[in-house]
């Protein structure tokens, strides 16, 4: 199944966006080589935030505990295909999620669709409560490449402790959808995952869901360790299993990131990330976008790619990661998903 997956995002490649990811990948070693940063293609990995709201609550997401100080909303179909116009002889990885829960934007599939009619290789994340019937079909006949569906537990309380108001036979029935229309409409894609937020609630269920993977027919399951915002102290979500977390204890009792944040970032160079509003900001750490680059209702995104702000903030990386906020608590060169 994996192999398949590999093989339809290679056939997305083609001579300009394999020479842009040269370009892109070449930058990025000799501005770490000589300390400056400079910039000679665009990203080909962006995430486009379909909308910030959601139906749950969970206890670390912005959108789950409705955090946000920036402004909410949806993202419009034509503001999104405008921008794929402009992205697209570059992008070949199109995140369909940032913050909140795609399925909850009407014209949602339509943008998949689009996007996949430019072949770019396109990925949701879903809470997987709105795959009724009518929107699975729809899911399949838009084109998704691959699409990740959160299941945090096998069993309804421990799902619901993290997943605050879901309900885990929503999760398996949509999943169930999925996996029945991809068969019937004898489709490839999309790619479907399961993935496993670990955290100390439902670390017991780890080989649960693996069962229950197998048993609903879906393609891979996946673990992600999970980002806690006050661990310095401890904190109940910090899983007991060693490699399901990103934080280490110390002697005295206290924990600390296991990322060395060494003073570079991938990221930076072959990445970006797109507000439902058209904020463009450097990662998906910026939940709350605060660290913007420019304003694509106002500006090109080749304008706001090679812009001061963005130089300064690539030069920024190199002098100190640890004093940027959004790259303090950052995954970023730790293992964080885990294939079981």
């Amino acid at each position: 199944m994996q192999t398949a997956d590999t093989f339809n995002f290679l056939s997305k490649l083609n001579r300009k966006r394999v020479w842009n990811g040269l370009k892109v990948l070449s930058s990025y070693y000799r501005s770490r080589w000589t300390g400056k940063p400079v910039q000679w293609g665009y990203p080909f990995t962006v995430s486009f935030e379909p909308t910030t709201f959601c139906n749950l609550r969970c206890p670390e997401c912005p959108s789950g505990l409705r955090s946000f100080t920036r402004p909410t909303g949806m993202l419009h179909k034509d503001f999104f295909g405008e921008t794929i116009d402009e992205l697209q002889d570059h992008l070949v990885y199109l995140y369909f999620y940032f913050q909140g829960e795609p399925y909850l934007n009407p014209d949602f599939l339509d943008m998949v669709k689009y996007a996949s009619e430019k072949n770019i290789y396109t990925v949701t994340s879903t809470n997987a409560h709105y795959l009724n019937d009518e929107n699975a079909r729809r899911t399949i006949e838009s084109g998704l490449d691959r699409i990740i569906v959160s299941i945090d537990g096998t069993t309804q309380e421990t799902y619901s402790s993290y997943r605050v108001g879901g309900k885990l036979t929503k999760v398996i029935e949509g999943t169930k959808n999925l996996v029945r229309w991809k068969k019937e409409l004898q489709s490839k894609t999309p790619h479907i995952l399961f993935q496993f937020l670990v955290v100390r609630p439902n670390e017991h269920q780890v080989e649960d869901v693996k069962a229950l993977g197998k048993e609903i027919g879906v393609d891979e399951v996946v673990f992600k360790t999970a980002q806690i915002y006050d661990y310095e102290k401890g904190n109940p979500l910090i899983p007991t299993i060693d490699k399901y977390s990103r934080y280490a204890k110390k002697e005295d009792g206290s924990y600390q990131i296991k990322n060395k944040l060494l003073n570079h970032c991938w990221k930076l160079w072959h990445s970006t990330v797109i507000t439902w509003d058209g904020r463009v900001v450097p990662c998906c750490f910026d939940k709350d976008a605060k660290h913007q680059m420019g304003d694509l209702k106002s500006q090109s995104f080749k304008e706001i790619w090679n812009a001061p702000a963005y130089e300064r903030f690539r030069q920024n990386i190199f002098k100190s990661r640890k004093e940027i906020d959004i790259c303090a608590n950052c995954s970023e060169g730790t293992k964080v998903w885990m294939q079981d």
